[in-house]
């Protein structure tokens, strides 16, 4: 006869998974009502989901609200803990459940930018030659520090060596120019030449959240490579714009709003279409600094990620 086995006392400790799933998803949304909503059971289910949570932690975590709860210290420190947890068990369930299916997934991160500009234009052709791949798309600007548990296949980044695991290999440097719309060019002969181009409506792409690129250039740093000094612009000119989301830069560049600075291999299909022209040739190459493709060296679909490897390096290579 088998030895009865001694309670487990974290698993006995442990409150009901069901409470605090009802408990996160009303942290989430600040709301019973839309806590139930996000999983289909009443606003009274979630509330008392939640009474036996506070009851069995021995603290209240919410302090009610006319239409909105809000954590208090407790629950705050519970839900950090509580949204980590399910991030990883969620992720490791998808994992799980896509090893026991017969799909071939890719994760690939890139920055926001990089994916607007970049893979919607060239990411069909590569769906088209793989049939059957699921692609899972990740953009940050934030790659040391993502949540735990997400192991993308493929990095695309400034980063040499993002972490252990992964082999990286140079995809290219940048190099950045002048571009504005063709309509903008024409209201404004001016900016055909560098102190013309200084002096007009300039669209800046700003530094905030990118600590982790190497290097930063905005048109300041632009300027002084062409020796001329961004602090001199005539009196009249327009304030400078800047915002630390590219794409809306280049978005306001096609809608003729001035001139921003475009990274070769982010606007080069925009200026082959004729969206944007520049206005003069002057530009900069950074040698110093490049843009890796980083590849996990365990990959579950090695196949895949070493097609996606080589498709990627012959496309950039070729631009």
């Amino acid at each position: 006869m088998s030895k009865p086995v001694d309670p487990d006392t974290i698993l006995v400790k442990m409150p009901s998974l069901r409470a605090v799933k009802a408990f996160v998803a009303a942290a989430k949304y600040g709301s019973f009502t839309r806590a139930g909503e996000a999983l289909c059971v009443s606003q009274a289910a979630i509330s008392r989901q939640i009474r036996e949570l506070e009851l069995n932690l021995g603290t209240q975590l919410f302090t009610r609200g006319a239409r909105a709860v809000e954590l208090t210290p407790a629950g705050t420190l519970f839900y950090d803990a509580a949204h980590l947890s399910f991030v990883n068990i969620a992720q490791t369930a998808e994992r799980i459940r896509s090893s026991q299916s017969e799909a071939k997934v890719l994760t690939v991160c890139c920055t926001p930018a990089f994916s607007a500009l970049w893979l919607s234009d060239n990411l069909p052709e590569f769906i088209a030659q793989n049939e059957g791949l699921e692609l899972h798309l990740i953009t940050t600007q934030n790659f040391l520090t993502m949540e735990p548990g997400v192991q993308p296949d493929v990095f695309i980044s400034k980063i040499a060596h993002i972490r252990e695991g992964y082999s990286s290999e140079h995809l290219f440097h940048d190099l950045i120019y002048p571009v504005c719309s063709p309509q903008f060019a024409m209201d404004h002969p001016s900016i055909h030449t560098l102190e013309g181009l200084r002096d007009s409506a300039l669209l800046n792409h700003g530094p905030y959240g990118r600590s982790q690129v190497a290097e930063h250039v905005d048109w300041g740093v632009w300027f002084a490579y062409q020796s001329i000094d961004i602090d001199h612009r005539s009196s009249g000119s327009p304030a400078i714009f800047t915002a630390n989301d590219y794409n809306l830069i280049v978005t306001m560049a096609l809608s003729g709003q001035g001139v921003a600075l475009g990274w070769h291999q982010l606007v080069k299909s925009l200026i082959d279409q004729g969206s944007l022209i520049r206005p003069v040739a002057e530009q900069v190459q950074l040698r110093n600094n490049s843009h890796y493709l980083a590849c996990k060296e365990n990959a579950e679909n090695q196949d895949v990620l070493r097609r996606f490897q080589a498709w990627i390096l012959s496309k950039l290579s070729a631009a």
